[in-house]
């Protein structure tokens, strides 16, 4: 059985999520939405008041918990958390749990193990370099900070958060950087991945770019 997979990697607020969901309806794939399962994670430590240094605790948290995409939303523990995950507080210390070796081996092993067994199409910092470095489709989508700021801005806001966008820009560059130069499979572009600015362009625009590059490649 030939198993479709689709690798889609970039930076925070290149609209990677959004894309990968229209095409996982498209093309009937299952959407992984890797950012999702590191954000669970900080999540679940953030209410248990879990150091962000307590390795030896991380890695017994992890070991008890169960992460779940059912319908394109994620489950922690059997809850839907969809929503709970977008927060500004998860947004401002997913990368220091996403930098955690220990943290990444245990879900890209999980991440490994869906594709194993469905068609699916992955977004995140590592898809195509790390977790499917073999997927037959890779792409990098990349926009500029201004537009990435500005993207995020109008969410925050549309979800009632009240947050300046001088701040949001300081986030993202902080996430960036934090991605960027972390020692253990930091974000970058695969060299076989095609890589698309977004920047300017709406999502149809997107999707059918890389749809068409699909083709293509078939």
């Amino acid at each position: 059985m030939n198993l479709i997979s689709i690798a889609i990697d970039g930076p925070a607020g290149a609209g990677k999520s959004t894309i990968a969901k229209r095409i996982a309806e498209i093309m009937n794939l299952l959407y992984i939405d890797t950012g999702a399962m590191y954000r669970a994670i900080t999540l679940k430590l953030l209410n248990k008041n879990i150091s962000f240094a307590d390795k030896k605790m991380i890695e017994k948290i992890l070991k008890n918990t169960k992460i779940q995409f059912i319908n394109n939303c994620i489950f922690l523990d059997g809850i839907n958390v969809n929503e709970e995950i977008r927060k500004p507080m998860i947004n401002e210390n997913v990368s220091k749990i996403a930098a955690l070796p220990f943290v990444r081996e245990r879900l890209v092993k999980l991440q490994r193990d869906i594709a194993k067994n469905n068609n699916v199409i992955m977004d995140g910092r590592d898809i195509g370099t790390r977790v499917l470095p073999d997927a037959k489709y890779k792409f990098f989508l990349t926009a500029s900070i201004n537009e990435r700021a500005k993207r995020r801005f109008m969410e925050l806001k549309e979800k009632g958060y009240d947050y300046s966008y001088d701040e949001i820009v300081k986030e993202i560059t902080n996430r960036d950087k934090m991605d960027s130069e972390r020692a253990f499979d930091p974000l970058k572009k695969a060299e076989d991945a095609i890589l698309i600015d977004t920047t300017g362009k709406d999502i149809d625009e997107v999707i059918n770019i890389i749809l068409s590059k699909i083709r293509k490649i078939n």
